[in-house]
């Protein structure tokens, strides 16, 4: 925890220098650093030094390339039957996505979606050799203790099963029956569902659910194969027929990912998957009762009554990075949870709450709400994308106000202070002004200074 709290104050004066004057190159959309960054530090005496001495600072602090410059030689079991040279790039950037300390921070948005991806489209390039669309129990189990070493060696997490929730029933075709090419060619309209899907627009199709429709439609029907559901009508699935259906969901997606080149299958998949993550607030919301306290009856005392939203929102800023798009279902759902504890008032706009406010620490970083990745170069190690035209005033939903599935029609939805950047963009993101949020060499600073 102390390295945590550490690593977040680095953070602070980092956002806080660049909004002060920092060297900012808006073209290329990265944090320059000069030679001043020494100069931010804070006064830190090493335990047990005389007063009166200069604080320490290393000059060389451990390299952040070490996960990757440095790579280990995995243990593999050597029973898997997939073939990781297909995707070594792939793999390459997942453990970039899941590196070690950030996975946790980043598992909703970047790395789980990126590990899920990269098992689909490891199963899906197999299929062409194998013929069939799922690995059996013995063999899903060799395979994803394989992915995971050979993740580990270049510097990923090392828990990544318990953070996914990923076990090896997911490689599986689980309740689904089929799992064999041939049977997936005679139940499904492939022309079609490669059609809908093999080029997708990751923003256009979150609103259009075009390739989402064929899915769900071939799913539905490989899910009836040899069961007494015959309704095809996608929109009346039984609900004991719902599991099935999103297990066959899988074996659809591994067969677009057959048809795709490794690369090209991912981009597709983190694309399908962004529409998912986009639509939900991923924060655990605790109990509002203190801010009720502090805020009801009118905002008697508005001191009291930020001084409550702060402390009630100091909790969200410790839970993970999240996109542009899931702090605006936040403040949404965040808004409902308090006019449920009968306050009625706009606090958000009262104590100046911002939808960066509902990201890790204070001065979040909110996250692109298209597919991002985290980044990998020789100077700058391991780093990641920030959306930095987030300072949006979280929006205090009125009763006539539509729901989340309505933000697709821009008139349906008016975001307070929208910049004009956001204006000319696509109809479900924000923007694409984003800067590369130097992390990862704070982070080693810190624990050389620790």
């Amino acid at each position: 925890m102390k390295n945590f709290n550490m690593l977040l104050l680095f953070i602070l004066l980092l956002c806080s220098r660049e909004s002060h004057g920092s060297s900012v190159d808006h073209t290329q959309g990265h944090i320059q650093l000069d030679n001043r960054m020494g100069s931010m530090l804070p006064q830190i005496t090493p335990v047990g030094a005389p007063r009166g001495l200069q604080p320490f600072l290393p000059y060389i602090a451990p390299s952040p390339l070490t996960p990757f410059t440095n790579i280990t030689t995995p243990k593999l079991s050597g029973l898997c039957t997939l073939n990781f040279t297909t995707a070594k790039r792939l793999l390459s950037m997942t453990a970039i996505d899941c590196w070690g300390f950030f996975a946790p921070f980043l598992a909703n948005v970047i790395c789980c979606p990126q590990l899920e991806a990269t098992l689909t489209v490891l199963i899906g390039q197999s299929s062409k050799y194998t013929n069939v669309l799922a690995l059996n129990g013995s063999d899903a189990k060799h395979c994803l203790s394989d992915v995971e070493q050979i993740l580990m060696g270049q510097g990923a997490n090392g828990d990544l099963k318990q953070i996914c929730s990923v076990n090896s029933l997911n490689l599986t075709e689980a309740s689904c029956p089929v799992k064999h090419v041939n049977d997936f060619y005679d139940t499904v309209n492939t022309t079609k569902l490669l059609s809908a899907c093999e080029n997708i627009d990751p923003v256009k199709e979150c609103c259009s659910q075009y390739c989402h429709s064929a899915i769900l439609e071939a799913a539905t029907k490989i899910a009836s194969k040899g069961s007494n559901v015959l309704d095809s009508d996608t929109s009346h699935i039984l609900p004991e027929h719902s599991i099935r259906v999103n297990d066959c969901r899988n074996i659809v997606l591994r067969w677009i990912a057959s048809k795709l080149n490794p690369s090209h299958g991912k981009e597709v998949l983190r694309g399908l998957s962004n529409c998912n993550i986009n639509k939900v607030c991923p924060l655990v919301l605790p109990d509002a009762k203190h801010v009720a306290q502090g805020c009801g009856n009118g905002i008697s005392n508005k001191t009291a009554c930020c001084d409550s939203m702060e402390s009630y929102v100091s909790h969200l800023q410790k839970q993970s990075f999240i996109t542009n798009l899931q702090a605006l279902d936040c403040a949404e759902t965040l808004a409902m949870k308090l006019k449920k504890a009968k306050i009625v008032d706009d606090v958000y706009s009262l104590c100046h709450i911002s939808l960066k406010d509902f990201s890790l620490q204070e001065y979040g970083c909110l996250l692109p709400s298209s597919p991002s990745d985290a980044v990998f170069d020789q100077t700058s190690g391991v780093s990641f994308i920030c959306d930095l035209n987030d300072n949006i005033p979280a929006p205090w939903p009125s009763t006539s106000q539509g729901a989340t599935s309505t933000r697709c029609n821009k008139s349906a939805v008016i975001i307070p202070a929208l910049p004009a950047a956001a204006a000319s963009g696509q109809s479900c993101l924000y923007s694409h002004n984003v800067l590369i949020f130097l992390l990862v060499n704070l982070f080693f600073l810190v624990m050389a200074l620790v």
